[in-house]
């Protein structure tokens, strides 16, 4: 059931994000005056069509759901009767092509712009930048933090939230930047503290790289009280139900919740003896964790999830929205600067710089559609935004076949003054094949690395 959940939120954000995209090509298109003869979601054999409009558009479902197109009259591609000819693509300025071409990648910004607008006036649920135990031996020990101290502003960006505080990090992040940070502490004073991140490597920055650094968000105490278990996960499997309280692992009694945490963490793979009190009575169960974890450090699972005190937890969430204008602002912005640091990244990554282990295929962007559809509208919303954002990117690429490709010939031709010779393209098209024929490998590598290391 839950792959099936994962399937449908994966097939309908695809949906939404290539209609969106399509649709502007198309938009464009028929404001110059060009022929639209097919408008199709999909590759391949056509699942269902229909035609409408005036020009009887041919509207089709196609089989293979990763992309989609719009067929315009073209010269090139057969023939074009003498009267429809100043409607035929390739007899458009080189502005008109460019505007049509570059529609697509613009319509999946402002489909971000647009659901990220929603987000804010609806407003954003977040967790307080409230520090908890600074780890000893941490970059954020040496500058001084510690815990209890909430997170105000880094260098000159007020963060409201962790997630707020994890992104403006990651941009700094990228340049190995050292940072200031201001903090409040417990008595309501500011203070300034510079925190260093050279010290991360490439490939640290496609985990929790944060908590690397020291930066561990507050939690209250929490009792050993399972609150959920995983259909199927080792801990189903070993017995332990909802409502159990773990009282000792391997003889060593327990009285929070990280402990247990601690214990299942250190043993992948092997067998730990449980004490569990249900209904007055004390069990012993065995419960073997699984390896999970990316690289050669592996931690151990079990599957569940500790019984929350909700008002403790009410204290650390805050919601952060604004009036509609503030909210297109803050939305603009976003948009902007999701779409600046991913290009930068990308560039990092040609370079050696970023890790190429950042490169997410088809399975990973479904599961991460499964896990926000899971967990609300809010997060699938959040979900759809940043994927958008990235597929604006992506077509943007100067790569021959991708819309970015195609703008980087128009622009050859607007400085020479002539198109570019068909044995041009022809190569162009060659490279193009071979570099997203890289690019869709590596993805399926680090998609498929991902699902064998947890």
């Amino acid at each position: 059931m839950e792959l099936i959940f994962t399937i449908a939120s994966f097939v309908l954000a695809l949906g939404i994000l290539i209609v969106f995209h399509e649709l502007g090509h198309y938009a464009v298109a028929r404001w110059c005056g060009v022929k639209v003869l097919r408008f199709s979601v999909g590759f391949g054999r056509p699942l269902l069509t229909k035609r409408l409009g005036p020009d009887q558009t041919e509207w089709a479902l196609a089989a293979f759901p990763l992309g989609g197109y719009v067929k315009m009259l073209d010269e090139r591609e057969g023939e074009v009767a003498k009267e429809e000819s100043h409607r035929a693509f390739n007899r458009q300025t080189v502005g008109r092509r460019f505007a049509i071409v570059a529609a697509g990648p613009m319509a999946n910004f402002l489909l971000a712009i647009l659901l990220y607008w929603a987000l804010f006036i609806h407003g954003l649920p977040g967790i307080k930048p409230e520090l908890g135990p600074v780890p000893p031996d941490s970059p954020a020990a040496a500058a001084g933090f510690r815990q209890g101290e909430l997170i105000r502003r880094v260098d000159d960006e007020a963060v409201a939230t962790w997630n707020d505080l994890r992104w403006v990090l990651l941009k700094r992040a990228v340049h190995r930047d050292a940072v200031r940070l201001e903090v409040e502490g417990a008595a309501g004073t500011l203070v300034w503290r510079s925190l260093d991140l050279s010290r991360l490597d490439s490939e640290e920055l496609d985990g929790d790289f944060v908590r690397r650094l020291g930066l561990v968000p507050f939690q209250p105490a929490v009792k050993p009280v399972v609150g959920k278990v995983l259909d199927g996960g080792p801990g189903a499997r070993s017995g332990l139900r909802a409502g159990d309280e773990i009282v000792a692992i391997e003889n060593r009694p327990v009285s929070q919740w990280d402990e247990v945490v601690t214990a299942v963490r250190a043993a992948p793979g092997r067998d730990l003896l449980l004490e569990v009190r249900r209904e007055g009575r004390v069990l012993v169960l065995t419960v073997m964790p699984e390896a999970g974890g990316e690289g050669p450090d592996k931690v151990g699972r079990i599957g569940v999830a500790p019984q929350l005190d909700r008002g403790a937890l009410e204290r650390l969430v805050t919601h952060v929205r604004y009036g509609p204008g503030e909210a297109f602002s803050q939305a603009l912005r976003k948009t902007w600067e999701t779409s600046i640091f991913t290009f930068q990244v990308l560039g990092k990554m040609v370079i050696g710089e970023v890790s190429w282990k950042n490169v997410s295929g088809p399975i990973t962007i479904a599961d991460y559609a499964g896990q926000s559809a899971q967990l609300g509208w809010v997060y699938y919303v959040i979900f759809l935004a940043s994927i958008s954002i990235s597929l604006g990117v992506l077509n943007l690429l100067p790569i021959p076949l991708l819309d970015g490709g195609h703008l980087m010939y128009y622009m050859i031709e607007l400085a020479k003054g002539s198109p570019l010779s068909e044995k041009a393209m022809e190569i162009g098209q060659q490279v193009g094949i071979a570099l997203l024929l890289t690019l869709m490998a590596f993805a399926i590598f680090n998609d498929i690395n991902r699902l064998i290391s947890g």
